[in-house]
């Protein structure tokens, strides 16, 4: 989650939606993002909506504080349920990001999800998720989550270079995020995933080839490779600027790419988004799924970002403004905009050209449909579903993914 927030028209102050947003609600698939935004140490290379407790000293008073987090987290779901009405709507997944969301109890966390469970209900499969600091969990705290209901858990691994998560400022120690894949089956958890991040300076192939083989030796069944992006006004960005370490390389990145793609096609994992690769349809992330799909989500938290029926807005960014906003009795809400029937064509282009299935050809505009064509000439979109009517990327045109989507959208 991003720490910028946009502008945006003004939200009511009980967070009302427009009718237009509520019309066959009922009939959409329904997310909650539950965001904590509490982090030990902040990594070098984040740009999200996170404050460790020296950053929150004397900013929030007890309103921000992590202790009572999860009862003010609960506020918003119940405000959530009076915004949507009584209509009958399960909830399809819950997941908990951060930050670094098991910094809090794992009481807490669970009592986040029943407050969901009790105000919508949650579908009998439903996916629910948390990410976790490797170094934040062991096999008490592991079995405490699945107890209370959660069934898939993300690890963020990075590297398993101790040098590289030096760059990054990652605290874990190699081998710790490996070790916390065979808790979290022991725990009964249904699915795993672990996070990776390729390109960061000092990074070798051999370091790459390195984390790949870690991460399958610990067998996940969801892997995630994310290409590094270095964000203005981070740690790293000022070390680079400065020149003590080198600045990051497309056609590093390029080629990182390329290896994960072949390591992970070899173990038996396929992508079905373009950063995103599982073992099986089970293993993919339903939740982001929900986003990639413009389906509907309820984000909680300070800085989450929600979705309904074409409405996305967005709160408060920090820990006290959100939490006093709630203790007065009001939405946290900060701004929000009522999404045209052109940006939200827009937005299925930029998001659904990632999945393995693409965007129908129906959804361009003739320079897009000519765009297309040029795109399967050069190679960059599979032919086979192209002649049935989408535009899929092929493994090149996932190199090139950026480019590909802005000319058909243009």
């Amino acid at each position: 989650m991003p720490s910028a927030l946009p502008d945006g028209e003004p939200v009511p102050a009980d967070g009302a939606l427009p009718a237009s947003a509520l019309a066959g609600a009922a009939h959409r698939p329904l997310g909650f993002y539950l965001h904590v935004p509490y982090c030990a140490t902040r990594c070098g290379y984040c740009d999200f909506n996170t404050y460790t407790a020296t950053e929150l000293r004397g900013t929030g008073g007890v309103l921000a504080s992590r202790d009572n987090y999860a009862d003010t987290l609960v506020d918003e779901v119940r405000l959530a349920r009076k915004v949507l009405g009584d209509d009958p709507r399960e909830v399809r997944t819950v997941f908990v990001g951060g930050g670094t969301p098991t910094l809090l109890d794992a009481g807490d966390l669970v009592r986040m999800l029943d407050a969901v469970r009790d105000e919508f209900g949650l579908a009998p499969d439903a996916e629910i998720t948390t990410e976790a600091n490797p170094e934040s969990v062991g096999p008490a705290y592991l079995a405490a989550l699945r107890e209370g209901g959660f069934n898939r858990i993300s690890f963020g691994m990075q590297s398993a270079r101790q040098h590289v998560l030096k760059i990054l400022d990652r605290t874990h120690t190699p081998g710790r995020p490996e070790a916390c894949v065979a808790e979290a089956r022991a725990a009964g958890f249904d699915h795993v995933n672990l996070d990776l991040i390729y390109g960061t300076p000092g990074e070798s192939d051999d370091d790459w080839r390195a984390s790949l083989d870690a991460a399958l030796g610990a067998g996940p069944d969801h892997v995630s490779a994310y290409a590094l992006i270095v964000e203005e006004g981070t740690q790293l960005a000022r070390r680079i600027r400065r020149g003590e370490v080198p600045m990051t390389d497309d056609d590093v990145h390029a080629d990182r790419y390329l290896i994960a793609e072949e390591t992970l096609a070899a173990a038996g994992y396929d992508w079905y988004e373009v950063s995103n690769w599982a073992t099986s349809d089970a293993g993919r992330c339903l939740h982001n799924e929900l986003y990639w799909r413009g389906a509907d989500w309820w984000g909680a938290g300070p800085g989450a970002h929600s979705h309904v029926g074409g409405v996305r807005w967005w709160n408060v960014k920090h820990p006290g403004a959100y939490a006093g906003a709630l203790a007065a009795g009001k939405s946290p809400g900060a701004g929000r905009e009522v999404l045209t029937d052109e940006d939200r064509r827009v937005e299925r282009i930029l998001l659904e050209l990632r999945l393995r299935e693409g965007v129908p050809l129906s959804l361009l505009r003739e320079a897009g449909l000519a765009a297309a064509r040029r795109a399967l000439s050069e190679g960059l979109l599979e032919e086979g579903p192209y002649g049935a009517g989408r535009a899929v990327l092929t493994l090149r045109g996932r190199l090139l993914a950026d480019a590909v989507v802005r000319d058909l959208v243009d």
